[in-house]
């Protein structure tokens, strides 16, 4: 039986490479050998550091709360990560054939044997760059259902297409990180009249500027008053029409409100490792009758689920990545390294020795060009 090397946490800030025995491909199952996997910096840390929501408590689905008497997880963490590109090697099903290229997400291990009626795969067409699969699965979706959430927020339950609640509109993303940057791609992508990025991080203000976004530096001045400034609806009516916080502060949250004109609504993709404590809730988020729509992956707008499912946000990721893939990859993926660097750059980042905004671990071992974008990657 052979051997599958994969990516465990066994404590905080310990990162090691295992070997697995991988099981035998079953009667409509296949077995895929991993290309490249995507690093999800915020999530896949939070188990590094020893942040995550699962590991002191468990998702109870029945009653949608989190329990604290229990824990969903513990350590080793054995599978992290959700940005996966594979080819086939091996099938016993008529839904996939030897050599496809499948976007995946089954976490950073050399291979795996699937099941096409478990497991979630989306055949890459010729024509896209490999590398760029790894935001077909699920990253690309997370942020194309964040303008969902905003399309439903205008239009209820009658979305036609995913630019329905940005087309025309002055949008705000907070947060330069990569579900920020693909956001903002997305919303201009899909016709909105401006889109501003901000963040604190100037080398992350970098590349959203390179992939041609607008951009405002948090610690410059008030982008709030910034944003007021510039944009004028009518008398008293001021702001940005949606924001999409991108950020897991929540400073960047009550930024986020501060920044909306009145009635106007932030669509929240962020992951809140601890806590939002510093949220003011007083102020602009009372005053001028904002809404907070949380924009989660696993869950789209009421009403629009039998029309707009997860596949049809991976259509919307491929057709994004052809038309600004040649950016994405020059300047959204700054650091490509072979997998046996991968338990100490993950240990590194936890810890704050270096930082990155898209690691991608080359599981082929093509480093041809390196393909690490145009420098080191950001805080």
């Amino acid at each position: 039986m052979a051997e599958v090397r994969t990516l465990h946490v066994i404590d905080v800030g310990k990162v090691v490479i295992a070997d697995e025995e991988d099981r035998p491909v079953p009667d409509g199952g296949f077995r895929v050998e991993t290309l490249y996997s995507g690093l999800s910096a915020g999530t896949e840390l939070s188990y590094v550091k020893g942040t995550n929501p699962y590991l002191s408590s468990s998702w109870d689905p029945v009653l949608g709360l989190f329990r604290p008497d229990r824990a969903a997880a513990g350590y080793p963490v054995t599978r992290m990560g959700y940005m996966e590109v594979a080819r086939v090697t091996d099938t016993r099903t008529g839904a996939v054939a030897p050599g496809q290229i499948l976007a995946m997400a089954y976490g950073h291990r050399t291979a795996y044997t699937a099941h096409w009626a478990d497991d979630r795969f989306v055949p890459l067409p010729d024509d896209l760059d490999p590398m760029l699969g790894i935001y077909v699965a699920h990253m690309g979706p997370i942020c194309a259902n964040g303008l969902l959430h905003a399309a439903a927020d205008l239009c209820g339950t009658d979305v036609r297409t995913l630019g329905d609640g940005v087309r025309g509109r002055r949008v705000v993303v907070t947060g330069a990180g990569v579900v920020g940057l693909l956001t903002a791609l997305f919303a201009r992508r899909h016709g909105a009249a401006e889109v501003v990025v901000v963040d604190r991080t100037p080398e992350r203000l970098d590349r959203a500027a390179r992939l041609g976004l607008d951009v405002l530096d948090m610690d410059a001045a008030d982008p709030a008053l910034k944003v007021k400034t510039r944009w004028r609806h009518a008398h008293q009516d001021r702001g940005a029409d949606v924001v999409f916080q991108c950020r897991g502060r929540p400073e960047s949250l009550h930024l986020a409100l501060r920044m909306l004109r009145p009635r106007g609504t932030v669509v929240d993709l962020a992951f809140y490792q601890d806590g939002a404590d510093g949220l003011r809730l007083g102020e602009e988020f009372h005053h001028n009758a904002l809404s907070i729509r949380c924009s989660q992956i696993g869950r789209v707008p009421r009403g629009l689920d039998h029309v707009w499912s997860r596949e049809r946000l991976s259509a919307e990721t491929i057709d994004l990545l052809r038309h600004h893939g040649d950016a994405i990859r020059g300047h959204l993926v700054t650091d490509v390294l072979p997998f046996d660097d991968a338990p100490a750059f993950v240990a590194d980042l936890a810890a704050r020795r270096r930082h990155t905004l898209q690691a991608v671990f080359d599981m082929a071992g093509d480093m041809a060009g390196d393909g690490a974008g145009d420098g080191a990657g950001p805080a």
